[in-house]
Formats: structure tokens, C-alpha cells, sequence
């Protein structure tokens, strides 16, 4: 007889794409993970996943247990969130999902505002890694365990009100003390002779991600992460290039902006609910409030006003 519960480590490693990931989200360990999927595929006779070095894709026969849970999956993880919302008018405990960065720079400091205006509603912040540049769920489930979500991609999947607020503009950064050893790069074709932070290889080449990728054809990676402010904090350091949000990098005192938007693009920004929770006027509290923060702030998201600080030209250095 299959063990059901089989089937939530099933989802978590299909969401996750790695055992690791999977592992951390349940809150155990891989080796549990693997004796979960394994003990699903023997009760059912069938390999779910092809082992992969980007991590675990799933099989033909992984994609059609997917599409047979996920409506399940769905209805299921909503279910907390269902009774909480019941009868709350315009209070209530919203869940908004968003990237470490639009937490920071886009959200935080419209709050105090919004806490004014709506005093008896109470909004969680989760970060959410998907919001950032190229990830995505493997799984058509983005709203899982949250109301709403801004994230940098649009989902195809799920039943759910999408709307496009804004796009995020990337530019290329580095440090001050970086620029006047190594020079300032005039075209992408100067960036052989330097040093690039980059994103994973396995990240999905949106933007940023994919100008980067061709950087890198030609220049040496130095580092390499999915995490916005470790590639801040490394560029800040000197150890080279790095594609940065500009919202994010145009502030900072110890990073200047090399390349802007017009090269490295943006990625668009998709406010997410599901159909039925968007009823709910405290719901359409939180995505009113977003749509307008992404409006005040628009100008910082898309790059736009910055100026370049040039250096007095100098030979660049071959490695």
C-alpha cells in the first residue's frame, strides 16, 4: 500500500529541483528525502526523477503525477489560510512573498504608511527566493503558503489574478578602488580584461542573467551566486563586475555603476493572488498598496536619473 505522505516529499523535491532544498523546506535531512521518493517510486513502479547536475528533473511519468497532485497540493496548502481569511472584512493576516532586495528597498520603507492607513491588518513578510532573477517554481504552484507574491517572472501556471506593476533594471557594478586599478570598461568587448561575479549556471537566462552569461564568455568568473547581496558585497569589495538590481546598486556609496539598463535589461515584475483570496478587501489592501509603492518608486526600480561617475581614462590591464 503507497504511504500518502509520500507524495508531499514527492512535491517538495519537485519544487525544489534537489534533494537538498526539498530537505530544508520539510525540515529533514536528504537522506530521508531520498528513502521518501524512493519508497513512492517502487509503490508505484515507476521512475519519477532523472538525476541531473543541475538537480532532479522529473520523468514523463513525474510531470503526470504533478499534474494529477497539484490541484490537490493547492486546495490543501490553502486551507489555513482560507479559515483565517473568513469574515475578516478589512482586517486580517495577509502573506506577501518577495525577493530579499524589493523587501528592503521597495516595501519596507512604504510601511509605516500603510500601517496607518490600515491599522487592523497585518502584514508578514516572507522572503522568497523565487523573486529573484531567473528562479522560478518547477511546480505550477507560486502561491504556496502565501496570499500574494511579487516576483521577477511570470508564472504560467495556477489559478490566480497575474497583474504586470513594473520592471527591476539591472546594471553592471563595481567598486571604486576596482575601476582605478583595473579601468573602466567602455564596451562589453573591455570586459576580457576583467573579473565578473555572475549567477549560478543553473539559473533560467532572463535579462541580466543571460547578458552575464555572455560576459563570461570572454572574462573570468570570480565568484559566482544567486544571492543579490553577496554579488553587492563581493563587487563592493574589488573582487570584480558584478550585475546588480538598480535599486539596490545606484545608492550604494561603494559601488559604482559601469554598464546601465540599456545593456543589461530588466526583469518584469508580475503581482500575483489567487482568484478567490483577491476578493477579500484585505487582500486587495496588500496589492493596491503594492502596485502604488512600485509607482512612487519607479524612477530608483527602472534606473532611470543616474548618472555615471567617469574616471580619467586609464589602459586597461590584461589578466
Amino acid at each position: 500500500m503507497m504511504n500518502w505522505d509520500d507524495l508531499r516529499f514527492f512535491l517538495a523535491v519537485a519544487g525544489a529541483g534537489s534533494l537538498s532544498g526539498a530537505g530544508q523546506q520539510l525540515g529533514v535531512n536528504t537522506t530521508t528525502v531520498l528513502r521518501r521518493v524512493a519508497s513512492l517510486e517502487d509503490d508505484l513502479g515507476a521512475r519519477l526523477f532523472e538525476r541531473e547536475r543541475t538537480g532532479y528533473r522529473l520523468t514523463a511519468a513525474g510531470e503526470k503525477l504533478v499534474e494529477a497532485l497539484e490541484p490537490v497540493d493547492r486546495r490543501l496548502s490553502a486551507l489555513p489560510r482560507d479559515f483565517a481569511a473568513a469574515g475578516s472584512g478589512s482586517e486580517g493576516t495577509v502573506c506577501l512573498a518577495a525577493s530579499e532586495v524589493l523587501a528592503e528597498f521597495l516595501i519596507a520603507p512604504e510601511l509605516p504608511a500603510f500601517h496607518a492607513a490600515h491599522p487592523g491588518l497585518e502584514l508578514e513578510l516572507v522572503t522568497d527566493p523565487r523573486a529573484s532573477a531567473g528562479l522560478a517554481p518547477r511546480i505550477g504552484n507560486p502561491l504556496r503558503d502565501v496570499d500574494v507574491a511579487l516576483r521577477a517572472a511570470r508564472p504560467t501556471q495556477g489559478d490566480m489574478l497575474m497583474r504586470k506593476v513594473g520592471d527591476m533594471a539591472y546594471g553592471l557594478y563595481a567598486s571604486a578602488d576596482y575601476l582605478a586599478e583595473r579601468g573602466r570598461p567602455g564596451q562589453m568587448a573591455d570586459l576580457a580584461a576583467h573579473d565578473v561575479i555572475g549567477f549560478p549556471r543553473a539559473e533560467v537566462p532572463l535579462g541580466p542573467v543571460w547578458w552575464m552569461s555572455r560576459a563570461e564568455k570572454t572574462s573570468r568568473v570570480a565568484f559566482r551566486s544567486s544571492v543579490v547581496a553577496a554579488r553587492a558585497a563581493a563587487a563592493r569589495g574589488g573582487l570584480g563586475l558584478a550585475a546588480l538590481p538598480c535599486i539596490l546598486a545606484d545608492p550604494d556609496e561603494g559601488l559604482e555603476r559601469v554598464f546601465g539598463p540599456d545593456l543589461l535589461g530588466a526583469l518584469e515584475l508580475w503581482l500575483m493572488a489567487r482568484n478567490d483570496l483577491a476578493q477579500l478587501a484585505h487582500v486587495r489592501a496588500v496589492m493596491e498598496f503594492i502596485v502604488e509603492a512600485v509607482k512612487r518608486h519607479r524612477t530608483r526600480l527602472d534606473g532611470r536619473g543616474h548618472e555615471v561617475t567617469e574616471l580619467p581614462p586609464k589602459p586597461l590591464k590584461t589578466r
